[in-house]
């Protein structure tokens, strides 16, 4: 049987969107941004595999990769938008760019929160897979409020510890929703390990794209400049004392950034094809 992904829809809005969150999320990781964006998109937020209320896909490594990418299209199939434009933060935004690369003609822009293509070179994917696996074990021998502890500690995520308490509660029960298998099978078939490297694939991207980071996340904002010297079209923007989740650290500012993307005028045509935007006057301070 097909893989078959949970999701909901919000918004009442000109731009349909799609929204998919990072690790130890679900589909409801973006419903703090409703009241800012619901005027002007059209929200299709999904749970990925082994978050929320999704299984895992029928097979592991790149294959499960691979296979919920195919589910992701028939989403789109099932609330009836033939095409949509894409928003992915972190494991999300990896996935974002891969359905873009394999079906370009169903979505119409791309936004990669604190996202990668992948890795590169053979010895930082065994490294990868290691410490997938120690993760794995972790969660089997420790549970998961034992593995969020450890998880919500990383500096990845200083700026969320900086949130308002109520705030830092509703994400936590959230990812207190997760279970072992889910998140253990998350990391066997959507991990970095097990994705496609899409480095070489950048140049051939060319749906308008938003790389959007944390100043203060060096190592994605690193890679997004990295990204952004491939991309044909792209805009970049980095957002000030921020780590790795924006969308979280400072939403109202993230909200315009989205809004003010997907509204801004782009015109396919032959003189274009090769246009590569000026990334120092285009989306803000990146």
């Amino acid at each position: 049987m097909a893989l078959k992904l949970a999701y909901e829809t919000w918004g009442e809005g000109p731009y349909p969107l799609l929204f998919l969150h990072g690790f130890t999320g679900n589909r409801t990781a973006f419903d703090h941004l409703r009241p800012l964006m619901s005027s002007k998109v059209r929200a299709i937020s999904v749970d990925l595999p082994g978050h929320g209320q999704s299984p895992l896909p029928s097979r592991l490594g790149r294959d499960g990769f691979l296979e919920t990418i195919d589910a992701l299209i028939r989403v789109l199939d099932e609330v009836g938008e033939p095409k949509t434009n894409l928003l992915g933060y972190s494991q999300g935004a990896r996935f974002a760019l891969a359905a873009a690369l394999s079906r370009p003609e169903r979505f119409g822009r791309l936004i990669m929160e604190s996202g990668t293509p992948g890795l590169h070179r053979r010895q930082h994917r065994t490294e990868r897979r290691v410490s997938d696996a120690q993760l794995a074990a972790m969660l089997r021998q420790k549970g998961v409020a034992s593995f969020m502890e450890y998880w919500e500690s990383l500096p990845l995520f200083a700026g969320v510890r900086k949130l308002p308490a109520e705030q830092q509660e509703a994400l936590r029960a959230r990812r207190h929703l997760c279970t072992v298998e889910g998140l253990v099978g998350a990391l066997e078939c959507l991990g970095q390990a097990v994705q496609p490297d899409y480095w070489p694939e950048l140049q051939r991207q060319r749906l308008p794209t938003l790389l959007l980071t944390g100043a203060l996340d060096e190592k994605f904002t690193q890679i997004a400049r990295r990204m952004a010297a491939e991309l044909p079209v792209v805009w970049r923007r980095t957002f000030e004392e921020c780590t790795h989740a924006p969308h979280l650290e400072v939403p109202e500012e993230y909200a315009r950034e989205v809004i003010s993307f997907l509204q801004t005028p782009w015109y396919e045509s032959p003189e274009f094809e090769n246009a590569v935007p000026d990334k120092s006057a285009a989306g803000g301070n990146g």
